[in-house]
């Protein structure tokens, strides 16, 4: 009796530990929550912090739920409409007396998204509020920003250097050939380069002539933005020989920006917290450097959107276009789909805006999203595109539906261009002597057999496939453009285009912002544009969500001052990126359509590279174990 006397008080102080575990769960998730939801009550006459953290993105991903519990680190993603109506909203409201700009850890954005910020930045100083900025180090993109700002701050252990776009990336050719992995490539397009790090050992003329003249532009555009900015500044001569710059000062990066006029003063954070200090008042709290401010998302929560007036519709299709159901910061076909044909369904909105910030993907899925876009457009509503950063292949298969199409002179886009690609092992199974056999009743038989290789008639079939999907995709823009199909078939074959470009080309009608693209929308509904509101077809995110991504950020805005890498080592941790997008890039074309509307080379931001590698990514890694 002794024994089950023990063992019941030990299972009723199990049970005690557990409850009273699961409410110490309760109250910590509970006040987790509660901490992590804005205040609009927390607005202080003063500065607007816009500490930007993280990347610029047009629509956040949803936090992954385990990062939080393995303690990840994640990178946050600041949404660009939200940064953007903040600092306009500021420039009117008498309570913000400056706006400093943190970016300290800013990790870049695309180069129309940055472009929308700096002029929104231009917006406050129009209303003579100055606008601060502060970093330890400036690379292009935040340097983009902070061009606009009044006072450029660098501390004084920092620098300020530029690359512009460029750089080398990973071909696998040598390695797939010693792995003994055959290739097989289906494609259209003498500039479909995407496939080419998987069958060459670098890069084609072809497409080293075109990724030139695409970044030669972006590369112009970006200067010349600056440089309007910031007029007095000697950026040229600084850009074409740092080294000389560095010399003339004794070695010391801080002072050669300084001599150079790109950065106005030197000071560590607490000197730069003074001088914000002066104008927006010292804390209460009587910390040196510390000075009153109102946090981003506070601000946002205290000032709303409108939502008076006839409603325009703004469907987002950010990221990469794939099969099925997809959550924020991915373009699913399906979830895409089903937010415009619900949302016409209830019949409530004058116009569509398509917002576009997308590479492509599944060539199934852009046709599925356009063709829900067709359907809101037999309804009678206006349809009108608004490219972004990115909006090239399946993205651009997307914009065909739109009455009116916009871009920006940075913008990449085009990309016309189709591909399919997969690998298999025969030869590098019978390496290690394993063979393959079987029986088959037809040609297709067992199709595609990653152990045995394809045959002649399945290679038929699938670059008939893609020829058929390439042959659309021409006839979708040779209609939507009023182009002769052989004029598209020119200009596509797979070439990435600059906004600027794009326009000449008749690729796109107009340069303009999201603001031009939703005017013009109310314009065609016959609306007032002043008297429309935007209604944003997204799911919002869930309550789990929000509470994963308050714990993966973590930390106080009013501690902005947290150590950031110097911009030597982030120009490093940036190239060791393009690595890790090498393993993304293995991942997609393996993993997802066998036939694709994709433009690997404009790029994709990932948080999480490290994701479960499929069975070609590993043996592209085997040379490394």
């Amino acid at each position: 009796m002794k024994l089950v006397r023990g063992a019941w008080k030990l299972l009723v102080g199990i049970k005690d530990a557990l409850v009273l575990l699961f409410m110490l769960l309760f109250f910590g998730l509970l006040f987790a929550t509660l901490a992590a939801t804005p205040n609009p009550g927390a607005v202080t006459a003063g500065a607007l912090l816009v500490d930007l953290e993280g990347v610029i993105v047009e629509q956040p991903a949803e936090t992954d739920p385990f990062a939080a519990v393995t303690g990840s680190q994640v990178m946050r993603e600041n949404r660009l409409r939200d940064v953007v109506h903040a600092l306009e909203t500021a420039a009117t409201d008498d309570r913000i007396k400056v706006v400093v700009l943190d970016l300290d850890r800013f990790a870049g954005g695309g180069q129309v998204a940055l472009a929308d910020v700096a002029a929104a930045l231009d917006k406050v100083r129009a209303r003579r509020k100055p606008v601060l900025a502060y970093a330890t180090g400036y690379s292009d993109d935040g340097y983009q920003l902070a061009a606009h700002a009044s006072e450029i701050w660098l501390n004084p252990m920092g620098a300020a250097l530029f690359t512009g776009p460029g750089g080398s990336r990973l071909y696998y050719k040598g390695l797939i050939d010693k792995l003994g992995v055959t290739t097989h490539v289906y494609k259209v397009g003498v500039y479909k380069s995407a496939v080419e790090p998987y069958i060459r050992a670098d890069q084609s003329p072809e497409a080293k002539q075109a990724n030139q003249a695409l970044a030669d532009a972006l590369w112009s555009g970006w200067q010349a933005d600056v440089a309007k900015a910031r007029p007095k500044a000697k950026l040229a001569a600084f850009i074409a020989a740092p080294d000389a710059a560095l010399k003339a000062e004794g070695n010391d990066l801080a002072k050669a920006a300084v001599s150079a006029g790109i950065i106005d003063r030197l000071g560590d954070r607490t000197a730069f917290g003074k001088r914000v200090a002066e104008i927006a008042g010292a804390s209460n709290n009587g910390v040196a450097g510390q000075y009153k401010h109102t946090k981003l998302a506070n601000w946002l929560a205290a000032n709303p959107a409108s939502t008076s007036g006839d409603a325009i519709g703004i469907v987002t299709v950010a990221g990469v276009i794939s099969d099925g159901e997809a959550g924020p910061g991915s373009a699913g076909g399906d979830t895409i789909s089903k937010l415009i044909l619900d949302a016409i369904a209830k019949n409530k909105l004058k116009a569509l805006v398509v917002r576009i910030d997308s590479p492509g993907g599944s060539a199934l899925a852009s046709e599925q999203i356009r063709s829900a876009l067709l359907e809101a457009k037999a309804k009678g509503l206006p349809i009108v595109v608004s490219m972004g950063s990115v909006a090239a292949s399946g993205g651009y298969w997307v914009s065909t539906a739109g009455d009116r199409v916009f871009a920006e002179p940075a913008t990449i886009t085009g990309s016309i261009g189709v591909f399919g690609m997969f690998p298999t092992l025969e030869n590098a199974l019978a390496k290690i002597g394993v063979t393959s056999d079987g029986v088959a009743t037809t040609p297709l038989s067992g199709q595609p057999d990653i152990y045995g290789g394809t045959t002649p008639q399945f290679d038929a079939v699938m670059q008939a496939g893609v020829e058929t999907i390439y042959g659309r995709f021409l006839s979708i823009v040779s209609a939507a453009r009023k182009l002769p199909t052989a004029e598209v078939d020119r200009i596509g074959q797979g070439r990435v285009w600059d906004g600027g470009t794009a326009r000449q080309l008749k690729l796109v009608d107009a340069f303009g912002s999201l603001d031009a693209a939703v005017e013009e929308a109310a314009k065609r509904a016959k609306l007032d544009p002043a008297k429309v509101h935007r209604v944003y077809l997204e799911k919002p995110p869930s309550v789990f969500a929000t509470l994963m991504k308050s714990f993966t950020e973590g930390g106080d805005e009013d501690d902005a001052g947290a150590p950031a890498a110097d911009l030597l080592t982030r120009m490093a941790q940036q190239r060791i990126a393009v690595a890790e997008r090498a393993v993304a890039d293995a991942r997609a074309l393996a993993e997802g359509p066998a036939i694709q509307a994709r433009c690997l080379e404009c790029g994709e931001p990932t948080n999480n590279p490290s994701a479960r590698l499929d069975l070609f990514t590993r043996l592209l890694a085997g040379l490394y174990r």
